[in-house]
Protein backbone atom coordinates (compact mmCIF):
# COMPACT_ATOMS: atom_id res chain seq x y z
CA UNK A 1 0.00 0.00 0.00
CA UNK A 2 1.38 3.45 -0.89
CA UNK A 3 2.26 5.12 2.44
CA UNK A 4 3.22 8.77 1.18
CA UNK A 5 5.56 6.14 0.70
CA UNK A 6 3.12 3.95 -1.17
CA UNK A 7 1.59 1.33 1.28
CA UNK A 8 8.19 -7.24 -10.05
CA UNK A 9 31.41 -21.49 -32.53
CA UNK A 10 33.00 -24.41 -33.37
CA UNK A 11 35.20 -26.54 -31.08
CA UNK A 12 38.98 -26.23 -31.42
CA UNK A 13 40.69 -29.44 -32.54
CA UNK A 14 42.61 -31.12 -29.74
CA UNK A 15 46.30 -32.06 -30.15
CA UNK A 16 46.62 -35.39 -32.00
CA UNK A 17 47.51 -38.45 -29.92
CA UNK A 18 49.90 -40.84 -31.58
CA UNK A 19 50.09 -44.54 -30.93
CA UNK A 20 53.18 -45.76 -29.10
CA UNK A 21 55.67 -47.76 -31.17
CA UNK A 22 57.09 -51.16 -30.27
CA UNK A 23 60.03 -49.49 -28.51
CA UNK A 24 57.67 -47.47 -26.24
CA UNK A 25 58.43 -44.09 -27.80
CA UNK A 26 55.67 -41.89 -29.09
CA UNK A 27 55.96 -40.68 -32.60
CA UNK A 28 57.26 -44.08 -33.81
CA UNK A 29 55.36 -46.88 -35.40
CA UNK A 30 51.84 -46.90 -36.74
CA UNK A 31 50.29 -43.75 -38.14
CA UNK A 32 47.04 -42.77 -36.42
CA UNK A 33 43.85 -40.96 -37.38
CA UNK A 34 43.70 -37.39 -35.98
CA UNK A 35 41.04 -37.09 -33.25
CA UNK A 36 37.84 -35.34 -34.28
CA UNK A 37 38.93 -35.29 -37.93
CA UNK A 38 37.60 -38.48 -39.59
CA UNK A 39 39.56 -39.64 -42.60
CA UNK A 40 42.65 -37.45 -42.08
CA UNK A 41 45.91 -39.41 -41.78
CA UNK A 42 49.07 -37.84 -40.38
CA UNK A 43 52.75 -38.78 -40.18
CA UNK A 44 54.18 -39.10 -36.65
CA UNK A 45 55.81 -35.90 -35.44
CA UNK A 46 54.17 -33.73 -38.07
CA UNK A 47 52.39 -30.58 -36.85
CA UNK A 48 48.66 -30.88 -37.47
CA UNK A 49 47.03 -28.32 -39.75
CA UNK A 50 45.31 -25.46 -37.96
CA UNK A 51 41.68 -24.58 -38.50
CA UNK A 52 40.30 -21.08 -38.05
CA UNK A 53 36.79 -20.88 -36.64
CA UNK A 54 34.47 -17.90 -36.46
CA UNK A 55 32.03 -17.43 -33.60
CA UNK A 56 28.75 -15.92 -34.84
CA UNK A 57 27.61 -12.73 -33.09
CA UNK A 58 25.17 -13.15 -30.24
CA UNK A 59 21.71 -12.14 -31.48
CA UNK A 60 19.99 -9.26 -29.70
CA UNK A 61 16.91 -10.51 -27.82
CA UNK A 62 13.71 -9.43 -29.51
CA UNK A 63 11.70 -6.84 -27.59
CA UNK A 64 8.35 -8.21 -26.42
CA UNK A 65 5.29 -6.89 -28.23
CA UNK A 66 3.49 -4.29 -26.10
CA UNK A 67 0.60 -5.60 -24.02
CA UNK A 68 -2.40 -3.30 -23.73
CA UNK A 69 -5.12 -3.36 -21.11
CA UNK A 70 -8.40 -1.45 -21.14
CA UNK A 71 -9.74 -0.18 -17.82
CA UNK A 72 -13.41 0.70 -18.13
CA UNK A 73 -14.14 3.06 -15.24
CA UNK A 74 -17.17 5.00 -14.06
CA UNK A 75 -15.39 8.15 -15.33
CA UNK A 76 -14.41 6.79 -18.74
CA UNK A 77 -11.91 4.44 -20.41
CA UNK A 78 -8.16 4.25 -19.71
CA UNK A 79 -5.82 2.27 -21.97
CA UNK A 80 -2.55 1.02 -20.50
CA UNK A 81 0.49 -0.19 -22.40
CA UNK A 82 2.59 -2.58 -20.32
CA UNK A 83 6.34 -3.13 -20.69
CA UNK A 84 6.92 -6.87 -20.37
CA UNK A 85 10.57 -6.50 -21.37
CA UNK A 86 11.47 -4.11 -18.54
CA UNK A 87 9.14 -5.57 -15.91
CA UNK A 88 8.34 -9.20 -16.81
CA UNK A 89 7.35 -10.40 -13.34
CA UNK A 90 5.18 -7.38 -12.63
CA UNK A 91 3.39 -7.52 -15.98
CA UNK A 92 2.67 -11.24 -15.68
CA UNK A 93 1.33 -10.63 -12.16
CA UNK A 94 -0.89 -7.74 -13.29
CA UNK A 95 -2.25 -9.72 -16.24
CA UNK A 96 -3.06 -12.62 -13.94
CA UNK A 97 -5.36 -10.38 -11.94
CA UNK A 98 -6.84 -8.90 -15.13
CA UNK A 99 -7.57 -12.31 -16.65
CA UNK A 100 -9.08 -13.57 -13.42
CA UNK A 101 -11.50 -10.63 -13.34
CA UNK A 102 -10.04 -9.55 -10.00
CA UNK A 103 -10.12 -5.82 -10.81
CA UNK A 104 -13.73 -5.83 -11.97
CA UNK A 105 -15.82 -3.99 -9.39
CA UNK A 106 -12.88 -2.53 -7.46
CA UNK A 107 -12.35 1.21 -6.98
CA UNK A 108 -9.70 3.89 -7.10
CA UNK A 109 -9.73 4.21 -3.33
CA UNK A 110 -6.90 6.71 -2.87
CA UNK A 111 -6.74 9.94 -4.85
CA UNK A 112 -4.14 12.65 -4.28
CA UNK A 113 -4.20 15.54 -6.80
CA UNK A 114 -0.80 16.31 -8.28
CA UNK A 115 0.56 13.03 -6.96
CA UNK A 116 -1.27 9.84 -7.98
CA UNK A 117 -4.49 7.82 -8.06
CA UNK A 118 -4.38 4.34 -6.52
CA UNK A 119 -6.65 1.34 -6.97
CA UNK A 120 -6.85 -2.36 -7.62
CA UNK A 121 -7.54 -3.92 -4.26
CA UNK A 122 -10.64 -2.58 -2.49
CA UNK A 123 -14.38 -2.79 -3.10
CA UNK A 124 -16.69 0.26 -2.94
CA UNK A 125 -17.32 -0.67 0.70
CA UNK A 126 -13.56 -0.39 1.33
CA UNK A 127 -13.23 -4.13 1.84
CA UNK A 128 -9.80 -5.43 0.92
CA UNK A 129 -9.88 -8.34 -1.53
CA UNK A 130 -7.84 -11.52 -1.05
CA UNK A 131 -4.76 -11.54 -3.30
CA UNK A 132 -2.07 -13.90 -4.51
CA UNK A 133 1.39 -13.93 -2.91
CA UNK A 134 3.57 -10.79 -3.16
CA UNK A 135 6.04 -10.40 -6.01
CA UNK A 136 9.61 -9.12 -6.26
CA UNK A 137 10.18 -5.40 -6.65
CA UNK A 138 11.36 -4.61 -10.20
CA UNK A 139 11.89 -0.89 -9.53
CA UNK A 140 15.53 -1.13 -10.71
CA UNK A 141 14.40 -1.73 -14.32
CA UNK A 142 15.20 1.82 -15.44
CA UNK A 143 11.60 3.00 -15.84
CA UNK A 144 10.78 6.21 -13.96
CA UNK A 145 7.71 7.41 -12.09
CA UNK A 146 6.81 10.15 -14.55
CA UNK A 147 3.38 11.54 -15.40
CA UNK A 148 1.11 8.90 -16.91
CA UNK A 149 3.14 5.87 -15.84
CA UNK A 150 1.61 2.99 -13.89
CA UNK A 151 3.49 1.41 -10.98
CA UNK A 152 2.88 -1.11 -8.22
CA UNK A 153 1.77 0.00 -4.78
CA UNK A 154 3.28 -1.89 -1.86
CA UNK A 155 3.82 -2.01 1.88
CA UNK A 156 7.07 -0.61 3.36
CA UNK A 157 8.84 -3.91 2.61
CA UNK A 158 10.23 -3.83 -0.96
CA UNK A 159 8.92 -7.21 -2.15
CA UNK A 160 5.36 -6.78 -0.88
CA UNK A 161 3.33 -5.70 -3.94
CA UNK A 162 0.29 -7.82 -4.80
CA UNK A 163 -2.62 -6.35 -6.81
CA UNK A 164 -2.75 -2.63 -6.06
CA UNK A 165 -1.31 -0.13 -8.52
CA UNK A 166 -1.18 3.62 -9.00
CA UNK A 167 -1.01 6.03 -11.92
CA UNK A 168 1.36 8.96 -11.53
CA UNK A 169 -0.15 12.43 -12.02
CA UNK A 170 3.23 14.13 -12.16
CA UNK A 171 6.97 13.48 -12.09
CA UNK A 172 7.43 11.64 -8.80
CA UNK A 173 11.20 11.13 -8.72
CA UNK A 174 11.07 10.39 -4.98
CA UNK A 175 9.38 7.09 -5.87
CA UNK A 176 12.15 6.00 -8.26
CA UNK A 177 14.73 3.33 -7.49
CA UNK A 178 17.71 4.79 -5.64
CA UNK A 179 15.90 7.89 -4.38
CA UNK A 180 16.85 9.33 -1.00
CA UNK A 181 13.30 8.92 0.31
CA UNK A 182 13.11 5.18 -0.39
CA UNK A 183 16.05 3.64 -2.29
CA UNK A 184 14.02 0.50 -3.06
CA UNK A 185 11.65 2.50 -5.25
CA UNK A 186 8.26 1.63 -6.72
CA UNK A 187 8.21 -0.55 -9.84
CA UNK A 188 6.93 1.14 -12.99
CA UNK A 189 5.63 -1.40 -15.51
CA UNK A 190 3.74 0.60 -18.13
CA UNK A 191 2.03 3.84 -19.06
CA UNK A 192 -1.29 5.36 -20.02
CA UNK A 193 -1.53 5.71 -23.80
CA UNK A 194 -5.16 6.81 -23.91
CA UNK A 195 -7.48 8.33 -21.33
CA UNK A 196 -5.12 10.53 -19.34
CA UNK A 197 -7.96 13.06 -19.32
CA UNK A 198 -10.00 10.44 -17.46
CA UNK A 199 -7.16 9.99 -14.96
CA UNK A 200 -7.09 13.77 -14.41
CA UNK A 201 -10.87 13.84 -13.97
CA UNK A 202 -10.63 11.16 -11.28
CA UNK A 203 -7.90 13.18 -9.57
CA UNK A 204 -10.09 16.29 -9.63
CA UNK A 205 -12.94 14.66 -7.69
CA UNK A 206 -13.76 15.71 -4.15
CA UNK A 207 -12.06 13.76 -1.35
CA UNK A 208 -12.39 13.46 2.43
CA UNK A 209 -10.27 12.15 5.28
CA UNK A 210 -9.92 8.40 5.25
CA UNK A 211 -10.82 7.96 8.91
CA UNK A 212 -10.44 9.49 12.35
CA UNK A 213 -7.23 7.51 12.76
CA UNK A 214 -5.99 8.44 9.27
CA UNK A 215 -6.70 12.10 8.46
CA UNK A 216 -5.14 11.87 4.97
CA UNK A 217 -7.67 13.57 2.67
CA UNK A 218 -7.56 11.05 -0.18
CA UNK A 219 -10.83 9.07 -0.03
CA UNK A 220 -13.09 9.96 -2.99
CA UNK A 221 -16.52 11.24 -1.94
CA UNK A 222 -17.98 9.63 -5.05
CA UNK A 223 -16.63 6.08 -5.58
CA UNK A 224 -14.66 5.73 -8.82
CA UNK A 225 -15.38 2.23 -10.04
CA UNK A 226 -13.22 0.03 -12.24
CA UNK A 227 -16.08 -1.67 -14.04
CA UNK A 228 -13.92 -4.05 -16.03
CA UNK A 229 -10.27 -4.67 -16.94
CA UNK A 230 -9.55 -6.45 -20.24
CA UNK A 231 -6.46 -7.37 -22.23
CA UNK A 232 -6.99 -5.86 -25.70
CA UNK A 233 -3.63 -6.47 -27.40
CA UNK A 234 -0.31 -8.26 -27.16
CA UNK A 235 -1.02 -11.34 -25.05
Amino acid sequence: MLAVCLCLGGCRKSKPDYQTGADGNKGQGTKVIEENTPGTRMDPGRTPPTTTTTTPPTPTPAKSAPVRVLLETSEGDIVLELDKTAAPVTVVNFLRYVNEGFYNGTVFHRVMPGFMIQGGGLTPEMTKKTTHSPIINEASNGLKNTRGTIAMAREPMPDSATSQFFINLGANAMLDYGSARDPNGYAVFGKVIKGMDVVDAIAAGATVARSVQNPEKSLPVKPVLIKKATVIAGE
